[in-house]
């Protein structure tokens, strides 16, 4: 989809506020228009020596008129300011119902908050779109009427008319592909600037070195350079662009005052109507340059809908359903299941056959690169497989749909992080179907209570993004307490205690593996602590199942 196409989509939204608007700036301009009319039968009382009640009348009316036109455009305004306010909560809700929804294989080898910076782009949408339909259409239709109202003072003014109109189709056929294309890259890189500043402020403490100090600042000035070669490039366009139109004022003013002043002494105009006829020239002339110096607006807001496409063309998963947790149990079927990730033509996995039953303890082990995370996460549906099939079914061999999956699943997998908020946000998401018992028998069986107590706020103490005041084993507690707080069916988890001591450790996986819990766990890790636990071991190696034991 074009870059154009997109931004009449987007405004296909709110016709209705864009016909008004279009409706208005009409009427503005013909209210603008007439007072050359009023003026020119004003110059005329004036010439003729007498005072009359016409031209006093002719005075209120043009007065009025100037009045009449101040409401329109505020009409126009408030009209205006409703669109962008439609256009910023559309798109902010738009971002967050995609983001978690967008497919793993989309975002693959993107980083996501580089991807969202994208909606800071809306605040262009918003600010330009209003530019273009107030000044646009009203600059457009006062040269479509202008140049009307001009061809009936004298045909001379057909050419002027027609000059008006070849003007603009010369500077807009011309310029449009170049000015969108520099616009296009100028954003990119900066983009990439601001992406290198967010891994910079990412990775602080990495950069406080001399050799990577340097070498950010190096890394910065390329983006940076590209980004003035562009901008360069996108300001010699407009450039062009303004050169033409002072060229064609020029043309204009020089025609206007020496045929204008021949016809008005070989009484073909009268000097009313070439005062008239000047008013509207220059109108027309103001009316030009708005739509040229609108311009770069124009190509700014097209630009930003790209930028804003490139995130809502990103294909998303299924809308969730509510679901709950059932006693029905789940149990896990896959035939000849096969993945590899985007861009890779190895497989990950391949032709897994599995049959994993309720209330199952099983470890999953292999050497690096064997396999066993992205077995994890296609099992626990976070990815798709590209062969095979699998099926998730209770214990009546009822069919679990996605949401019902998802809902009687807990994970924890490397990639899981925390969220700027509370920590009682953090594990619940705001479920008010847990109450205070459940999430207390949570936090006491992660051993996260005693940690807890230590804040005045208790569990409404806030947490940065990633948790980065917090040590690396509260992390992995707060994560697991998310995980288990809703009593799932089955839990995915992927070295869940690694971080945590040896004594915290053991308690936790005692936890995990008691016979109060029929849940299903499915675990990687290379510590010999889930060993004694688990009831079942399956090895992996080269995307291939090699072992399959009970324990």
């Amino acid at each position: 989809m074009t870059p154009f196409k997109r931004f009449y989509n987007l405004l296909k939204l709110d016709k209705r506020d864009v016909y008004q608007i279009i409706f208005y700036a009409a009427f503005a301009g013909l209210v603008n228009l007439s007072l050359p009319l009023g003026i020119q039968a004003i110059i005329n009382f004036i010439q003729s020596g007498q005072l009359s009640v016409s031209w006093i009348v002719l005075v209120i009316l043009v007065t009025i008129g100037v009045g009449f036109g101040g409401v329109l455009t505020i009409l126009q305004l408030r009209i205006v300011e409703n669109l962008q306010q439609r256009i910023f909560v559309r798109s902010s809700f738009e971002f967050a119902y995609r983001m978690p929804l967008i497919k793993f294989k989309e975002l693959y080898s993107e980083y996501a908050p580089e991807k969202a910076n994208r909606f800071f782009d809306t605040l262009m949408v918003q600010k330009g779109t209003a530019k273009l339909l107030l000044d646009f259409c009203t600059a457009f239709l006062q040269v479509g009427l202008g140049i009307i109202l001009l061809v009936l003072y004298h045909s001379f003014f057909t050419v002027i008319g027609l000059l008006f109109i070849a003007i603009l189709y010369i500077i807009f056929k011309f310029s449009y592909k170049d000015g969108l294309e520099t616009s296009l890259n100028e954003s990119k890189f900066k983009y990439k600037v601001a992406a290198w500043i967010q891994e910079i402020a990412r990775n602080r403490e990495s950069f406080r070195k001399k050799g990577s100090f340097e070498y950010a600042l190096e890394r910065n000035d390329g983006y940076v350079t590209e980004y003035v070669n562009y901008r360069e490039k996108h300001f010699q366009v407009m450039k062009k662009q303004y050169i033409q139109l002072t060229i064609f004022k020029i043309i204009v003013t020089a025609a206007l005052l020496s045929i204008g002043g021949f016809l008005v002494i070989h009484h073909q105009m009268n000097i009313g109507q070439f005062v008239a006829a000047e008013i509207v020239i220059v109108l027309l002339i103001n009316s030009v340059e708005k739509i040229i110096f609108g311009l770069e607006s124009f190509y700014d807001v097209l630009t930003s809908v790209e930028k804003i496409g490139q995130v809502t063309d990103l294909e998303i998963s299924c809308i969730p359903k509510t679901a709950s947790v059932t006693e029905a149990g789940i149990n896990i079927e896959t035939e000849s299941l096969g993945y590899h990730y985007p861009g890779f033509n190895k497989k990950s996995l391949k032709n897994i056959d599995l049959k994993i039953n309720q209330g199952e303890k099983i470890l999953l082990r292999g050497t690096n690169g064997a396999g066993k995370s992205t077995l994890l996460r296609l099992l626990s549906g976070l990815l798709e497989p590209e062969s095979g099939a699998m099926y998730v079914t209770d214990n009546y061999m009822n069919r679990l749909d996605e949401d019902a999956y998802r809902a009687q699943s807990g994970t924890y997998l490397q990639g899981d992080r925390l969220f700027a908020g509370s920590i009682r946000e953090n594990i619940l998401f705001g479920n008010k179907a847990i109450n205070n018992d459940e999430l207390k028998w949570a936090l006491d069986n992660v051993c996260l209570t005693p940690y807890i107590k230590t804040f005045p706020n208790g569990l409404e103490n806030q947490i940065h993004p990633d948790g980065g005041e917090l040590s690396a084993s509260d992390i992995q507690k707060i994560l697991l307490a998310r995980s288990v707080v809703n009593k799932p069916n089955i839990l995915f988890l992927e070295d869940p205690v690694d971080k945590m001591d040896e004594l915290t450790s053991s308690k936790i996986v005692d936890f995990l593996f008691s016979e109060e819990h029929n849940w299903t766990v499915i675990v990687t890790s290379k510590s010999d602590i889930w060993m004694d636990k688990c009831n079942r071991m399956i090895t992996i190696d080269d995307g291939k199942i090699t072992n399959d034991i009970k324990l």
